[in-house]
């Protein structure tokens, strides 16, 4: 990876110019209300294994469960520890522009650095109105505006001519890439580079936990991993052999972790759904760590059994990650 400016800064925000942002994962009491404690306990591990940024609010921080006043309950524990040592970016995902920019307004008061937005999502959306989606709300908060491709989860892509055009217009800050779509995320790079937009701060930050190795050898600036959670020395130390051009100790770092992984795929699919085993794992493994005090989820994610959980122990134990 090359050296490349900052992303530019403005009284109003601040955006990372890369490096490893983990996506919380969002800490609950037994009674499904935010544990501040584990929150500001899990933060400070992750600041103090080197990561360039906190994303709060993300999915893996369970977005879509939580109502308005837990999420920005949580946002502001979140950039009380961080205390202005490293960006706080704060998902406002939401059907529509209206909605996104009441979100994107709460976020800025409750003191978020930059924000990040998907495309529109329920209702059909052309290519030309996502790009006014994003050039509203933009407009609107005066913070760094991150695109969120995740076509996964919002059943829309966002196109990558779109997302070049926003780039080089300054509407957009970076992307998080959870498309994982390594060939567009190339042409991606391409434009951005040929456009001036990455030289003037465009950051695109990969959300695979598995491939990351091979985003950031393609020119990506960083990762955004949920897998970070539980492991972000591992993440830390993958992206810095990344940047030092060493391909070799990137990839043998990314083999420990794609194996670590293997806990989100723990619960048995025949009881519960992918997005239960995956987070219900991370947090398994944060409990087992002494970040976090329970592994509860929201309503209506289901716990992982004992045999599961056993299993996230195990895969920990593989990877040379007891108690913090």
């Amino acid at each position: 990876m090359s050296d490349r400016p900052a992303a530019p800064t403005t009284s109003a925000g601040r955006a990372p110019a890369g490096g490893v942002v983990p996506p919380l994962c969002m800490p609950l009491t037994e009674d499904r209300e935010l544990d501040v404690a584990s929150l500001e306990r899990l933060c400070g591990h992750l600041l103090e294994a080197g990561v360039c940024g906190l994303f709060v609010n993300g999915s893996t921080g369970e977005l879509a469960y939580h109502t308005d006043a837990f999420r920005l309950a949580a946002l502001r524990v979140v950039r009380g520890v961080a205390g202005g040592s490293v960006p706080v970016l704060a998902g406002a995902v939401e059907m529509t522009t209206n909605r996104v920019v009441a979100q994107a307004r709460a976020a800025r008061e409750a003191g978020a650095d930059a924000v990040v937005a998907t495309v529109p999502f329920y209702t059909p959306t052309h290519p030309d109105e996502m790009a006014d989606h994003f050039r509203a709300v933009r407009a609107a908060v005066d913070l760094p505006l991150w695109a969120y491709d995740i076509p996964g989860n919002v059943q829309r892509k966002l196109p990558v001519d779109v997302t070049a055009h926003l780039a080089a217009d300054g509407v957009l800050a970076g992307l998080k890439d959870s498309s994982g779509d390594l060939d567009e995320l190339r042409t991606l790079l391409h434009l951005t580079e040929a456009s001036g937009a990455r030289a003037r701060g465009f950051t695109v930050l990969t959300g695979s936990e598995t491939m990351a190795d091979a985003a950031l050898a393609l020119g990506a600036d960083g990762v955004v991993p949920g897998l970070g959670n539980v492991d972000p020395h591992g993440y830390v130390a993958l992206y810095e052999a990344a940047r030092r051009g060493d391909g070799r100790e990137a990839t043998a770092h990314q083999d420990r972790l794609r194996r670590l992984f293997a806990l989100t795929r723990v619960g048995d699919p025949a009881r519960i759904g992918a997005y239960s085993s995956a987070l219900g794992a991370f947090k398994e493994a944060l409990m087992q760590r002494g970040l976090l005090t329970t592994a509860r989820t929201p309503a209506p994610l289901r716990p992982l059994t004992d045999p599961e959980r056993a299993e996230v122990a195990r895969l920990l134990a593989q990877a040379g990650l007891g108690p913090v």
